[in-house]
């Protein structure tokens, strides 16, 4: 596989197939760490994420990929394959969803995107800027996938960080129940149509940081 076809893998193809039946159920994992980034005055400027990919992905994708080093690559060497990544997510709306007092926010083009490989995993890091920099009492922030073709876990380990935000705000953290079986046994109709449309959502991490 040349170059060109390469850069495709990582997250292009898996979204592109996310189409079909096989995709009631998940086949790209992904442990997913997010920061909320404030400004000096109070306000909500982003969101950064970090997504390391499962390992059978991450081998897939590098397959192929020339390196100095064997089984070693460095972040310039990746940085083709983490622009591929972040325009196939745009799309998708980079599966981040954020809710103001009860208003939906948009978010920008990604900045300070990189790649990087460490024991034998891809780690994609990424940063949302919010179209509008705001200051609300209640922000709701959701990372999922809805065709549920990438299962999104949070880090068991400092999931989510608040940078910057002011004193008094509290953050918590919603993980989805695991309804892994369930959603094996939606059959392609039942999972494409109706109210199965967007199965995703019984999976999304919500976020709700509340600030006085």
């Amino acid at each position: 596989m040349d170059m060109r076809a390469l850069l495709g893998w990582l997250l292009a193809v898996a979204i592109m197939l996310a189409s079909d039946a096989a995709s009631a159920h998940p086949h790209v994992w992904i442990t997913a760490s997010s920061e909320l980034l404030y400004a000096d005055d109070g306000s909500i400027t982003g969101v950064r994420h970090a997504w390391t990919f499962d390992d059978m992905f991450s081998a897939y994708a590098v397959q192929g990929l020339e390196s100095k080093k064997k089984g070693a690559y460095t972040r310039e060497e990746l940085g083709p394959l983490a622009q591929t990544n972040v325009e196939s997510l745009k799309e998708y709306a980079y599966f981040t969803f954020a809710k103001a007092d009860g208003k939906k926010e948009r978010f920008g083009e990604p900045v300070d995107y990189y790649l990087d490989y460490k024991e034998t995993v891809l780690t994609l890091h990424f940063t949302l800027p919010l179209k509008t920099p705001l200051k609300p009492k209640q922000l709701v922030l959701e990372v999922f996938d809805r065709s549920f073709f990438i299962d999104f876990q949070m880090a068991k380990d400092n999931p989510v960080k608040l940078v910057g935000a002011p004193s008094g705000c509290q953050m918590k953290l919603d993980r989805p129940s695991d309804g892994t079986a369930t959603a094996q046994r939606l059959n392609e109709q039942t999972f494409m149509d109706g109210p199965n449309a967007n199965f995703g959502m019984m999976f999304a991490n919500k976020i709700t940081v509340d600030c006085p």
